[in-house]
C-alpha cells in the first residue's frame, strides 16, 4: 500500500453505520407471509460488519422491482443514520435482475475498479463462470453504496477482501469539499 493511501486510510472513519439491503421476490414474499425468512446472505453481511466493529441501522428484504430498490435507496441516502448501504441479490443476467440498472443511474460517483477487482476474485474462485457476475459500486451524498450477488461466497468475498479493507477511506474522499 502506498503511503498516501496509508495516511487516508488512518484518518478514515473506523466504526461506520450500513444499511443492508436485500433484493429478492421470492424471500420477500416469504417475509411477507410468515413474517420470517432464511436470509443467508443477509445475516452474513450484518454478522461480518459488526465482526470489524459496524453497526447496521437499516436492514429491509424488497422485491426485484427497480423503483422499490430506488426507493429504499434513497431513504438509506437521506438518513444521518447511514454511510454505507449494500444491496445483495438482484445483479445476475436475467431479465428480473434489475438492482445495477436501479441503482447506477443514482451514483454521483462510480467505482469500476470495485467490478473488475470482484470479478478477478471471484475468477480464481469459480472459474469461467465469473463473466456472469455482475458487481457495482459508487458514491452518492457522502456515502458508498455496494451491489453485491446474492450468494453468501460472494458477500464474504466482497465484504472481506473489498469492502471492509476500504469503505472507510471511500467514505473520507466523498465526504471531501
Amino acid at each position: 500500500m502506498s503511503e498516501t493511501a496509508a495516511e487516508h486510510k488512518a484518518e478514515a472513519k473506523r466504526h461506520l453505520n450500513f444499511a443492508v439491503i436485500i433484493c429478492s421476490t421470492s424471500r420477500y414474499e416469504e417475509t411477507s407471509k410468515t413474517g420470517r425468512t432464511d436470509d443467508a446472505s443477509g445475516d452474513l453481511i450484518v454478522k461480518m460488519l459488526r465482526e470489524n466493529g459496524h453497526r447496521v441501522t437499516m436492514r429491509r428484504i424488497i422485491p426485484d422491482d427497480k423503483e422499490q430498490i430506488q426507493r429504499v435507496l434513497m431513504r438509506a441516502l437521506k438518513s444521518r443514520k447511514v454511510d454505507a448501504i449494500i444491496f445483495s441479490g438482484g445483479t445476475g443476467v436475467s431479465p428480473k435482475d434489475v438492482t445495477i440498472e436501479a441503482v447506477k443511474p443514482m451514483l454521483e460517483k462510480e467505482i469500476p475498479g470495485f467490478g473488475e477487482i470482484f470479478r478477478f476474485l471471484s475468477y480464481k474462485k469459480i472459474g469461467s463462470a465469473a463473466i456472469l457476475t455482475r458487481a457495482l459500486a459508487g458514491t452518492c451524498r457522502g456515502k458508498a453504496i455496494f451491489c453485491l450477488p446474492g450468494s453468501p461466497d460472494s458477500v464474504s468475498l466482497a465484504l472481506e477482501k473489498l469492502i471492509i479493507p476500504e469503505v472507510g477511506h471511500i467514505i473520507k474522499h466523498a465526504r471531501e469539499s
